[in-house]
């Protein structure tokens, strides 16, 4: 049986407005998720309420500060900087860090990820070295269990070997305020 003269208009009429319909659908979810009011800058992270991954890493050979070994998340409420020499936002991020370095409630130490032994150590010569204690990550593994979306990233860990924060991106004066408020948090608990 063949098609009527007047169905085959109206799919084409239908097919016409095809994409119309699918750019009109896209748009309305787009629009929802903006409106959302859900903060765009906060990246979910799977480790949050987690104990710390198991982190054993060797200092920097050329400085004299010590690696990072597991027992070092235990204690004392730390913030665990991510950051490497080749890094531009780690460099802008670097005076807050020096700031944050003076305040006595926590111990700020770091992972410098895929970098180069010379490299990070003249980063830290020319610009002040914040942390009490660095494990070099030169291949990324430990990145990876950290669930490292890239440099620099920042953590609060209580003083239960628990991680209670994360901060893609750099550190400024704003979310220096915020960290330490969630220091003081895990501090409290």
């Amino acid at each position: 049986m063949s098609e009527s003269p007047v169905t085959k208009p109206a799919r084409r009429n239908l097919l016409a407005l095809l994409p119309l319909i699918l750019f009109l659908g896209l748009a309305a979810i787009f629009l929802t998720q903006l409106m959302s009011g859900r903060d765009t800058q906060t990246l979910p992270s799977a480790l949050i309420g987690e104990p710390v991954p198991v982190t054993n890493l060797p200092p920097i050979a050329v400085l004299t500060v010590p690696g990072i070994a597991p027992e070092d998340f235990k204690g004392k409420v730390t913030v665990l900087n991510v950051f490497a020499s080749w890094c531009a936002p780690c460099r802008d991020e670097h005076p807050v860090l020096m700031e944050l370095a003076k305040d006595t409630r926590f111990q700020l130490i770091a992972i410098n990820y895929k970098d180069k032994p010379d490299n990070a150590a003249a980063f830290l010569t020319e610009l002040g070295n914040p942390y009490t204690k660095i494990g070099a990550d030169q291949n990324g593994r430990a990145g990876i269990d950290w669930g490292v979306y890239g440099v620099p990233e920042t953590y609060v860990i209580g003083p239960d070997g628990v991680i209670r924060h994360k901060h893609v991106g750099p550190l400024d004066a704003e979310s220096a305020k915020a960290l330490l408020e969630e220091a003081a948090k895990a501090a409290a608990q």
